[in-house]
């Protein structure tokens, strides 16, 4: 019997497919929320009752420090309290008695879509529990171009598919529990390094970086790699984006018209809000008619070391763009609609909980903490855990990917194993406590999260240690332990002693707004830290039976010991939350047979993968250039010819399958018509026109201004010049109806199945992901993921997996043309792949091109 609780509470997803049970399963389109048209009448009718700075206060963050609680969208005179946010990727972050999730890596791991949903839904589920509106979750960018990203781990995997299934399918849980999904970051956000001007970065003179970094990429590569899971995501409903800190091509992410107007909410139909990273905005009027819809947090922060609080690009300067006619007033309209279009499509106006807590964990604090006002009780502790601690669990042992076991070292054998020596600072717990590091800026005892604003408080952490501890006294075994990595005459008496030694290493990473142990973000390389490799080879040196586990924030080299003979298993656990120690032990023991594969490739040499972070700057603004194209990762080392350490979709059980009988049926005969992008116009008013009196917007009397809040109001003497309508409005986007979102429908067609037989060749039931690869030629990578399924299977069985190709799975972005060209009906003969891995494709065949 397994060792934990666990219940799926499915609505759910995006597609048809088998859940691990081999059972089918359907996923509508928009499970459990309303529909967009519906909501955009609302949310028109709401907008055409507010004045110009009410619908300012909708678009411009009240200022960094200056509330605890609702900071936009504040409409007191008709009852409207606003919207609160929070950070949520492994759960709401800066409260207490919430639970801390596994990362979105751990999730990637899985290769589970029931997983992906049902975590993305509890997370969903315990913001709303706490009162905030929007998540500023999931992740799918930075994808991890370069395997030292420092926050690739809150994301998925550098592929595409793999990204969009986690990425769409997290949006859709967390949307069915209520709380608006703000997907981050949009877009080509691929390092933490010269993200804004103002950090050292440890190199010298770090003054000279005057501007974002600028992320250099053509058009196709934008559309087939870092777009796709963008498409799958708005389908699914996102409605929210928060778009990043870096440039593109040489334009600021918040004000790039051509990714946020033409591509975002044209191609792709978006129809919800666009809001700024922390500080990630760099203009008033430029950045309103190029798409961005909300400044958060209002202040223009770019992180100088003497920023000024309470001055806004927006705010009082937006509302007097809109009375010299810099920015139309419709085009606010159109922000404030497209927010509270988001508002009414979760439901929000029926029963959404109010904000409960806010300022940490203190009870009661200044609602306006610069001002030092309203002193008020602004957390209420409310327990929004529920039983998720049984997902965590879950999704934790079903991501650990057993990369090497010989002589069927695991799982361990209580009868066989007398004494285990447990060695390595990461087996423990941390001194400092789980939460003793703020945002867990920190690599002291376990690792089971990386830092920055990601994060969350852990309610408790389940070391490793602690665990296998007390499984160990179930089972009569005798637990030795050091925890100090220099020990070294301790580790070598506890591992001489031992009949299995597990040692413990990892490597962090995080967001650059902190360093630690001079790492600004981006891992420095990809070797373990606190000399974990010496560590393995010190205890493989004395114990013959010497099991490695990793929990660490992507990839890391292991060619100094994984060949040593000494050396007999080796498990990647990730970040597996608070629930990290419990999930590696049912895999440990084979409660759980481990079913995670690699949602990245693991290299012998950091060169290998030549996507290198740019760790200098070679100018003002850095310049990142992916002259690599669609080349990274897996597809990189096959185009190459390069020979991995672990390749992509690796990972090994405890039983083992076998594949036969690969069938591939169609072309499906159902064509739908495609749809066009949606309306582009220079007027896209939604309420009446009406003439703008300057003075009517000017400070009231009857309010007091508070320090450092930012108010819509313009001053009594301000300049109202008439510099004319700039012809960059010509390219904003007001989407009146909404389209349906997600691109060309057409582009979901299923136009080919594939079929294969799997069967469990061994003597104990395990779960299986098998994994379809095509080569669509046309100076594609040579093999690329376009489906998965997960199905357990019992010893002896054979079940049937089914994969469902859609058009776009055969497609590829034209430049010429700006449109997905199906390569079949081009002439080209598409190979498809099946296997458990990305170069373990033992069925082959192919769709002949028309």
């Amino acid at each position: 019997m397994k060792s934990y609780i666990f219940v799926f509470c499915l609505l759910l997803s995006l597609t048809t497919g088998q859940n691990a049970s081999g059972e089918s399963f359907h996923i509508p389109i928009n499970p459990g929320r309303g529909n967009w048209t519906a909501a955009y009448a609302k949310a028109r009718e709401f907008v055409c009752q507010l004045t110009l700075t009410e619908k300012i206060n909708f678009t411009t963050s009240t200022g960094a420090g200056s509330t605890t609680g609702y900071d936009i969208g504040i409409v007191p005179r008709l009852g409207f309290r606003g919207f609160a946010r929070s950070d949520g990727p492994v759960g709401v972050r800066g409260t207490d008695y919430n639970n801390a999730f596994p990362a979105g890596l751990n999730v990637a791991a899985t290769w589970d879509r029931e997983l992906m949903y049902t975590q993305g839904h509890a997370i969903g589920m315990e913001q709303k529990g706490k009162g905030f509106n929007m998540a500023l979750a999931p992740v799918v960018s930075p994808m991890g171009r370069n395997p030292t990203g420092g926050r690739n781990f809150e994301a998925y995997s550098p592929d595409p598919y793999l990204s969009a299934a986690a990425f769409s399918l997290a949006v859709a849980g967390m949307q069915d529990a209520g709380a608006i999904a703000v997907g981050k970051h949009f877009l080509l956000y691929e390092q933490e390094r010269f993200r804004y001007p103002g950090n050292d970065y440890g190199i010298p003179d770090p003054d000279n970086v005057t501007m974002p970094y600028s992320a250099n990429c053509d058009d196709r590569t934008l559309h087939e790699l870092y777009l796709l899971p963008w498409y799958d995501a708005v389908r699914s409903g996102l409605a929210g984006v928060m778009c990043s800190y870096n440039q593109l091509n040489n334009s600021q992410a918040c004000q790039n018209t051509r990714l946020l107007n033409d591509i975002l909410k044209g191609q792709l139909g978006f129809p919800g809000l666009v809001l700024s990273d922390y500080g990630s905005q760099y203009s008033g009027v430029l950045s309103a008619l190029s798409g961005l819809d909300q400044a958060t947090p209002g202040d223009a922060l770019h992180y100088s070391p003497n920023p000024e609080p309470g001055i806004s690009y927006w705010g009082p300067n937006l509302t007097i763009s809109v009375l010299n006619g810099s920015v139309p007033e419709w085009r606010i309209d159109d922000m404030v609609t497209r927010v509270m279009a988001a508002y009414y499509f979760l439901g929000q106006d029926h029963n959404y909980p109010e904000l409960n807590a806010g300022g940490g964990f203190q009870t009661y604090g200044y609602m306006y903490p610069s001002a030092m006002l309203d002193y008020t009780q602004i957390n209420f502790h409310v327990d929004v855990r529920d039983h998720h601690a049984g997902i965590i669990r879950k999704v934790g042992a079903d991501s650990v990917i057993l990369l090497k076991n010989v002589h069927a070292t695991l799982p361990l054998k209580p009868e066989k194993i007398k004494q285990i020596g447990i060695i390595g600072q990461d087996a423990g717990p941390s001194a400092q406590g789980p939460n003793g590091y703020a945002d867990r800026a920190g690599d002291s005892g376990t690792l089971a999260m990386g830092w920055g604003s990601g994060t969350a408080n852990f309610p408790y952490l389940v070391d490793p240690l602690a665990a296998i501890q007390a499984r160990a006294l179930r089972d009569q075994t005798v637990v030795q332990y050091v925890l100090n990595n220099s020990a070294a005459d301790a580790i070598d008496a506890i591992a001489e002693q031992a009949s299995a030694c597990l040692v413990f290493a990892n490597a962090d990473s995080g967001e650059s707004y902190v360093s630690v142990a001079g790492v600004y973000g981006d891992r420095n390389n990809l070797t373990l830290w606190g000399d974990g490799d010496a560590l393995i080879k010190e205890v493989a040196a004395n114990c013959s039976n010497t099991i490695v586990v990793i929990h660490a924030t992507g990839p890391v080299l292991m060619e100094e010991w994984i060949d040593h003979p000494n050396v007999t298993a080796v498990l990647f656990a990730g970040l597996p939350g608070q629930e990290s120690g419990s999930s590696l032990v049912d895999v440990l023991y084979g409660d759980v047979n481990p079913s995670g594969k690699l949602p990245w490739t693991i290299a012998k040499n950091e060169k290998d993968y030549g996507t290198p972070i740019i760790p200098y700057p070679s100018g003002p603004t850095p310049q990142v250039n992916f002259t690599e194209g669609l080349f990274i990762d897996y597809r990189h080392f096959d185009k190459d010819g390069i020979a991995p350490r672990f390749e992509f979709g690796f990972g090994m059980s405890y039983t083992s399958f076998k594949y036969s009988n690969l069938v591939i049926s169609g072309p499906s005969n159902s064509y739908s018509v495609g749809r066009p992008s949606p309306t582009r116009t220079v007027n896209g008013s939604v309420c009446a026109s009406r003439k703008l009196n300057p003075s009517d917007y000017t400070f009231p009397a009857t309010v007091s201004s508070i320090t450092h809040y930012i108010y819509p109001y313009i001053a009594s003497n301000a300049t109202i010049s008439t510099p004319g309508v700039p012809t960059a409005t010509a390219s904003i986007v007001a989407v009146q109806p909404p389209a349906p979102p997600g691109g060309d429908s057409s582009l979901y067609d299923i136009l080919y199945t594939v079929s294969v037989d799997v069967t469990n060749n061994g003597s104990v039931a395990g779960q299986e992901v098998a994994q379809l690869y095509l080569d669509l030629g046309n100076g594609e990578p040579p093999r690329q993921l376009r489906g998965f399924n997960k199905m357990m299977i019992q010893p002896g069985e054979t079940k049937t997996m089914v994969f469902e190709l859609k058009r776009r799975d055969l497609s590829i972005w034209d430049v010429v043309s700006q449109a997905w060209v199906d390569v079949t009906s081009i002439g080209t003969t598409v190979g498809v792949h099946v296997g458990p891995s990305s170069r373990n494709l033992p069925l082959e065949g192919k769709i002949p091109g028309m």
